[in-house]
């Protein structure tokens, strides 16, 4: 069982940063890639930023020069440090992360339970 769990979210003002986290536990033998997504109200699910195991990063264009995605291997930890932050990035953010589970010759896609962003004066 591998479950991802994510940490970081809030209330803040335009301008202002907050750092997500994202934990993955359980029977993991490994870790391909590992990314935020975010859904805003009224909205589908979209692509913030991915970090594969290597550490090549993609970001959405909204988001590019202003967020920064990182991971830590040992710590089966994602990362997501969103600076300048504006109100058009409410929305309720997702860790998501491709685990090859302990003993299993399959990749899994595994989501976490989401994290709400507010950013409003």
């Amino acid at each position: 069982q591998v479950q991802l769990v994510e940490s970081g979210g809030g209330l803040v003002q335009p301008g202002g940063s907050l750092r997500l986290s994202c934990a993955a536990s359980g029977s993991i033998s490994s870790i391909d890639d590992m990314g935020w997504y975010r859904q805003a109200p009224g909205k589908p699910r979209e692509l913030v930023a991915v970090i594969t195991s290597g550490g090549s990063t993609n970001y959405a264009v909204s988001v590019k020069g202003r967020f920064t995605i990182s991971r830590d291997n040992a710590k089966n930890t994602v990362y997501l440090q969103m600076n300048s932050l504006k109100p058009e990035d409410t929305a309720v953010y997702y860790c998501n992360a491709d685990v090859w589970p302990m003993g299993h010759p399959t990749m899994y896609d595994y989501w976490g339970q989401g994290t709400r962003v507010t950013v409003s004066s």
